[in-house]
């Protein structure tokens, strides 16, 4: 393994990643510690590689977030029918776990700018939107790096691209109507949530649909997004719940489908000279081994790319 790749392969992880909460949800998380341990062990990654972000503060969280919204977080006072659309209990570390995310996600967008890709093992909170949290989601981790992006004039025209198997419902609501963000939400049309935003925009995928279809038409969008948008920042919620084996995601994708995926985003990107940040997203796949190969598939793939 070269020197190069200790130097400039940048990664956001805390300990915090990985929240205690409820029994139901404790294998999904799981994998934010297992990533770490795999992409170690496969040599794609050392301890150097890691970067520890810090508490995002409260003017960073309202980048794009209501601040009445925010306020009722960092204080604990939010209404027990927003919990419940959260999904979570509503806990201290819960919100400072966000706020964690949300630093990772705006620093690494940061180190993409000088390096051309950064990762955080978590993040890709897409259903948060402008004064809602939902589906496990409280904050916007991409949509606030986006904010912060056009706050400090690192980017003028930013491309969000969501592979996740839901749409980024969230995300589109924050940047509905905007001109200098692009959101691309290619998802289980049946999915949830089932009440959908509107993106710039949306491919509503059938449960059917088939890796050959899927491929086709992924790659037709994002010839067609980048022609006409021409984005000089992209974020990339890669979410591996489009997988057969997963639980919740009903679109039965094989695992080359999976990587080809990854290959059309970035390679796009590094064609086009773009840096490119990546979140997580979502996977829930009754084996933990398939979740966390198919994520660290993505960071191969970037790394063997962009000779990290």
């Amino acid at each position: 393994m070269s020197n190069r790749r200790f130097k400039v392969l940048k990664i956001a992880f805390r300990s915090e990643f990985i929240h205690p909460v409820k029994e139901g949800h404790r294998f999904p998380m799981l994998k934010y510690e297992l990533i770490p341990m795999q992409l170690k062990h496969e040599g794609l990654a050392s301890d150097s590689n890691f970067f520890s972000p810090e508490l995002a503060d409260f003017e960073t969280c309202c980048l794009v977030h209501d601040p009445g919204y925010v306020k009722q977080l960092f204080e604990l006072t939010l209404d027990a029918k927003m919990i419940r659309r959260i999904g979570f209990p509503l806990s201290q570390s819960l919100v400072d776990r966000e706020r964690y995310i949300l630093d990772g996600t705006i620093r690494s967008a940061i180190y993409a700018r000088e390096y051309g890709v950064a990762f955080t093992i978590a993040g890709g909170t897409h259903h948060a939107g402008y004064d809602f949290g939902e589906g496990f989601c409280l904050m916007n981790d991409q949509a606030t790096a986006a904010g912060y992006l056009l706050k400090h004039n690192y980017a003028g025209r930013i491309l969000i691209i969501d592979l996740d198997v839901h749409q980024g419902n969230g995300t589109a609501h924050i940047f509905e109507g905007h001109k200098q963000v692009f959101t691309f939400s290619m998802h289980g049309e049946k999915n949830y949530p089932f009440v959908k935003q509107r993106s710039h925009l949306d491919i509503g995928l059938a449960d059917q649909v088939t890796d050959a279809e899927y491929l086709t038409l992924l790659e037709e969008s994002l010839v067609d997004v980048f022609r006409k948008f021409e984005p000089d920042f992209v974020f990339y919620q890669a979410g591996v719940d489009i997988l057969e084996t997963d639980k919740l995601g009903k679109l039965n994708l094989n695992i080359g489908t999976c990587h080809r995926r990854d290959e059309l985003v970035f390679q796009m990107c590094h064609r086009h000279h773009i840096p490119i940040q990546v979140s997580m997203g979502g996977g829930y796949s009754p084996e933990i081994k398939d979740i966390v190969n198919a994520h660290c598939q993505t960071f191969k793939i970037a790394i063997d790319l962009y000779n990290l």
